[in-house]
């Protein structure tokens, strides 16, 4: 049995490397795995913890000066076993991916935090606009009710498209949503140093809302499903499916897929049909592919984006038919 959790802080961290090792030998010693980044700005983590050691992780986290309040954000879903493979711990230069020069800003200056029934005032009220800081490949398969949904790939890519695509708000209230809140915490300063006068953040993201929602019988305003970087690539937070299957374009699914080709790999929303037919590949030629010796799939790997191309392709994802 594992707990799987997800927690982030920013805070100053002044030996990254030696953070680093000291994090991988305890947690490694208690069976933890998962996605860890450090830096000198914090930590963003997102682990699955063997239940019977979970009281040793808690300890060890609340014994760290850097860590010890930080509050976790338990998955909506999860089984028995871990959401995760292997324990990755990495030392980066961001702990989030932004391309901002930290310098240029006053990174401290955040919006106010939203709880679950704020924000949900803010879905009702008409002069108040909410935007989705996560990726498309994210929204579309689940966003809140009247979310301005950009079409971009990368948190960096957000970062630059959300200030434009709102240029003349302002002057409008603003919320921010994302999977866990990390992402909203730098969006939310980065908005108010481009001029919106009043932008605000829901607090825990999509993860906390849900418990939130349940714990205080609010209504659900959150329709499909929540995309999570781990191996489950989703969990179930509102009961309507309103994604389409990329294959066929006819199919109602929401459940994400990577091609077995691993020269391919692509992100895929399918169908059970699809899925089914394709035997877990994007495409025929995919399927035809892998069953190439091995040293013509390795020379093709090595020029695979003369070839991984489909029409609705776009970086490591494929983009609906109709779209």
């Amino acid at each position: 049995m594992y707990k799987t959790l997800s927690f982030y802080k920013y805070v100053k961290i002044a030996d990254p490397i030696s953070f680093r090792k000291e994090l991988w030998d305890f947690w490694r010693s208690i069976g933890a795995v998962g996605r860890i980044y450090v830096a000198e700005e914090g930590i963003n983590a997102q682990m699955s913890v063997p239940t019977k050691a979970f009281n040793r992780f808690d300890e060890f986290i609340k014994s760290k000066p850097e860590l010890g309040d930080v509050p976790y954000k338990f998955a909506v879903e999860f089984g028995d076993g871990p959401a995760f493979k292997k324990l990755i711990v990495k030392v980066k230069s961001k702990i989030v991916a932004d391309g901002l020069d930290d310098a240029s800003f006053d990174v401290t200056s955040t919006g106010e935090y939203l709880t679950a029934r704020e924000f949900n005032n803010y879905i009702d009220d008409e002069d108040a606009i909410v935007v989705d800081m996560r990726n498309a490949y994210e929204s579309e398969i689940g966003h809140f009710e009247k979310a301005v949904t950009p079409d971009v790939d990368t948190f960096r890519e957000e970062l630059k498209t959300v200030p434009a695509l709102l240029a003349d708000k302002k002057d409008k209230k603003i919320a921010l949503y994302c999977t866990g809140g990390i992402r909203c915490e730098k969006a939310s300063a980065w908005l108010r140093h481009n001029g919106f006068k009043d932008v605000r953040h829901l607090k825990g993201g999509i993860i906390d809302y849900k418990h939130q929602v349940d714990n205080e019988g609010l209504p659900n305003r959150f329709r499909g499903k929540n995309f999570v970087f781990d191996e489950r690539l989703g969990e179930r937070i509102g009961e309507d499916i309103i994604s389409h299957c990329h294959l066929c374009s006819k199919e109602k699914s929401d459940t994400h897929y990577h091609c077995k080709n691993q020269v391919c790999h692509v992100l895929f929303i399918g169908c059970d049909g699809c899925v089914e037919s394709k035997a877990g590949y994007c495409s025929k030629y995919c399927q035809l592919f892998d069953r190439l010796p091995e040293p013509f799939k390795k020379y093709y790997a090595r020029i695979k984006n003369r070839f991984f191309r489909p029409a609705q392709f776009k970086k490591h994802r494929l983009r609906p038919k109709t779209a």
